[in-house]
C-alpha cells in the first residue's frame, strides 16, 4: 500500500532524475542531483548481513536502541521487523533517503514517513509526506549533501560553500531569524529626495574673465582680477 501522493507520482512518471552543472574556468563541474528511484529501484532495506561472512552482524545488530524518540523528534525507524524501509534516493553515496513504514507490514499508507539515513546509520526525520519531501528536494536544488542540513552536525565545509553561493537564505534560516535587521532597508526618503524639494535659487555670476581677453569698462571686477596678475596689462 503506497501513500496516495507516492502512488500519484509513480502513475505520472517512473522515477525522477535531474542533474545540473556549473562552469568554472572553462571546466564543467557536475553539482546538483535530484533523484527519486524508479519502481524497479525502489528496493527494501532488508536485514541481510552487512558483510558476506558467516555469523556477520546485520543492520539490526548494529542499531543503537538508546537513541529513541525525543521531544522534538518522532520515533526513529528500526532495521528489524518493527519497520519496513524502502530506498527513495541513494544520495550519491552520502546516505539514503527512505520511505519508512513505522508499523511493520506496509498495510496503512498513512503510517509512512520520509527519513534520511546517514553513513553512520543514524536516522534523521525529514517530512511526514512524500509531497513535502519533493518540495524540499526542489527547493534545495539537489545541492550536494543537502539532506545533512536537517541533521545536528550539518553539511560539510565544501558543501557549505555551494550553499552560500546558490542558496544562502535557505541555508541561513537560523541567522535570518536571529538577525532580522540585517536585511531591513534603512533608506531615508527625506535625504534621497532632498534636492528635489529644494527651491532653486538664481545662479550667481561667476568671476569675470581675464582682462586681457575681453574689452569693457573699467570697474571693480577688472581691478580685482588685475590684482591676481599684476604683470599683465589691463587694456590697450
Amino acid at each position: 500500500m503506497l501513500p496516495e501522493d507516492v502512488k500519484n507520482f509513480y502513475l505520472m512518471t517512473n522515477g525522477f532524475h535531474m542533474t545540473w552543472s556549473v562552469k568554472l574556468d572553462e571546466h564543467t563541474i557536475p553539482l546538483g542531483s535530484m533523484v527519486i528511484n524508479s519502481i524497479s529501484k525502489l528496493t527494501q532495506l532488508n536485514q541481510s548481513s552487512v558483510y558476506s561472512l558467516p555469523n556477520a552482524p546485520t543492520l539490526a545488530d548494529l542499531e543503537d536502541d538508546a537513541l529513541e524518540a525525543s521531544e522534538n523528534q518522532p520515533e526513529k525507524p528500526h532495521f528489524d521487523s518493527r519497520s519496513v524501509i524502502f530506498e527513495l534516493d541513494p544520495c550519491d553515496g552520502n546516505g539514503k533517503v527512505c520511505l519508512v513504514y513505522k508499523r511493520g507490514k506496509p498495510a496503512l499508507a498513512q503510517d509512512a514517513e520520509i527519513w534520511f539515513l546517514d553513513r553512520a546509520l543514524y536516522w534523521h526525520f525529514l517530512t511526514d509526506t512524500f509531497t513535502a519531501y519533493y518540495r524540499l528536494l526542489i527547493t534545495h536544488l539537489g545541492l550536494p549533501q543537502w539532506q545533512y542540513a536537517f541533521t545536528s552536525y550539518g553539511i560539510s565545509p565544501q558543501a557549505k560553500q555551494w550553499f552560500n553561493m546558490y542558496k544562502p537564505i535557505t541555508y541561513n534560516t537560523n541567522l535570518l531569524a536571529e538577525e532580522t535587521n540585517s536585511f531591513v532597508n534603512k533608506l531615508d526618503p527625506s535625504k534621497v529626495f532632498k534636492s528635489k524639494n529644494k527651491t532653486l535659487s538664481p545662479k550667481k555670476k561667476g568671476p569675470v574673465q581675464p582682462a586681457g581677453g575681453q574689452k569693457g569698462p573699467s570697474g571693480p571686477p577688472s581691478t580685482s582680477k588685475s590684482s591676481f596678475s599684476p604683470g599683465n596689462p589691463v587694456r590697450k
